[in-house]
């Protein structure tokens, strides 16, 4: 045998070699996930087929329990499974094939997670189970989709049997602050959370995850002035129905609701960069608006739930001279907020805006949306997951809540006693 042909040969046999041991680190790795967490790890999920007949598996390191069942306008087809640890490559789900369009997974209540697939015409499930692990092949989740019409489609849609809606974690039974406590109640409310990721940067940096990190040193700020008692309305990964995270502020009489975001545009719609601060309005202030607002109202479709035909638990109330005046509260707030944020935060050109917003319906609570920037500049990305950044913005909107309390409420009872 020549030299080179021995050259080969060892080259060869360490690719072999290297390659044996990347694939036994990455088992060692699932595996070590598998330990640290209590429950199932989804460690892998593929799509294959045409647009007839499709097929979508996630590998699982045992063997659970699902439900599958169809959701119509957009179609859907949505899988329910015990908690799940979602161990997935990056992006995973933002490109689907055959007849699945997309799909999204996360926590979706505790002790539940949901699995969403977008899907690009009326389909039918074919079968839905799940494969014990067996001679070293993981535990399998297989859904089998088929086409067929939209009345078939509807007919599956109206014979199912599903909760009207999602039991979430939003904390509503929860007993209320101990009375004889004048201080105002301010709800923070992370955008988005668990199944929804909200907007996503190209780094793969989600935007529930970015908010919550926001709430979380905006409340402990709050807390550590002890001027206000602070509500959360999650305090995790969790998906919260908007209609929730409204109910949440009212239960608790708060007297102040900050809904927070971060925006995302496509590629080719432009190059919009910094802070807004959104009040409620049934008329846009602009398209930019609009979009946005038409977008955050669309988190229970993306969950895998669509509550907007649901009764609106404030329409029998009397309320409009109490939402005049509430309006009127949060555009001052939302003033002050534009004010204090400009000292620390690059804004966007019209950093005051409005539109029709779900979360900022309650009629009594005064409510402002802010969107911290955009994870889709690469500047804004920058500030929004710097430590330091995100301690002076929250200092400066504890400056603009203790200015709107000093203003509002000085010689008056305090809501949310």
């Amino acid at each position: 045998m020549g030299k080179r042909a021995t050259n080969l040969i060892s080259v060869a046999v360490g690719l072999l070699s290297a390659a044996a041991g990347l694939a036994a680190a990455a088992e060692r790795a699932d595996l070590r996930t598998a330990a640290s967490t209590p429950f199932p790890v989804a460690t892998e999920a593929r799509v294959g087929g045409d647009d007839s007949l499709t097929r979508f598996v996630i590998d699982l390191s045992r063997k659970i329990e699902m439900r599958a069942f169809l959701l119509a306008d957009p179609y859907r087809v949505v899988i329910d499974l015990p908690q799940v640890t979602f161990s997935l490559p990056p992006r995973t789900g933002e490109r689907g094939r055959g007849l699945v369009k997309a799909f999204r997974y996360g926590l979706v209540m505790q002790g539940g997670s949901r699995i969403v697939l977008d899907v690009v015409k009326p389909v039918r499930i074919d079968k839905a189970f799940v494969l014990d692990a067996a001679e070293g092949e993981p535990a399998r989740l297989v859904i089998d989709l088929a086409a067929t019409s939209r009345e078939s489609f509807l007919r599956s849609v109206a014979a199912e049997t599903r909760p009207k809606r999602i039991a979430s974690s939003a904390g509503l039974e929860r007993e209320p602050p101990r009375a004889g406590d004048p201080r105002p109640i301010v709800v923070l409310d992370p955008g988005h959370g668990g199944i929804d990721f909200g907007a996503v940067a190209s780094s793969g940096a989600m935007e529930k995850s970015i908010v919550l990190d926001f709430a979380l040193a905006l409340r402990d700020q709050l807390e550590r002035s002890g001027k206000f008692r602070v509500v959360m309305t999650r305090t995790d990964d969790s998906f919260i129905p908007l209609s929730d995270r409204v109910r949440m502020a009212r239960l608790r009489q708060a007297a102040l609701l900050i809904s927070i975001h971060a925006d995302a545009l496509r590629r080719g719609e432009g190059a919009a960069q910094g802070a807004t601060v959104y009040t409620l309005s049934e008329t846009a202030s602009d398209a930019e608006a609009a979009r946005l607002a038409e977008s955050e109202n669309r988190a229970d479709v993306i969950a895998g739930i669509d509550l907007s035909q649901e009764p609106d638990d404030v329409a029998d109330i009397l309320i409009d001279l109490a939402q005049r005046e509430t309006k009127g509260f949060s555009v001052h707030f939302a003033k002050l907020l534009v004010g204090e944020l400009r000292r620390v935060a690059r804004m966007h050109k019209h950093p005051l805006k409005s539109a029709g917003f779900k979360v900022l319906k309650a009629p009594d609570v005064p409510s402002v949306l802010i969107e911290l920037g955009y994870v889709s500049s690469k500047d804004d990305l920058k500030q929004l997951t710097s430590d330091a950044w995100r301690t002076r913005a929250a200092a400066s909107i504890v400056q603009a809540i203790d200015t709107y309390f000093t203003t509002r409420l000085a010689g008056a009872p305090a809501r949310g006693r």
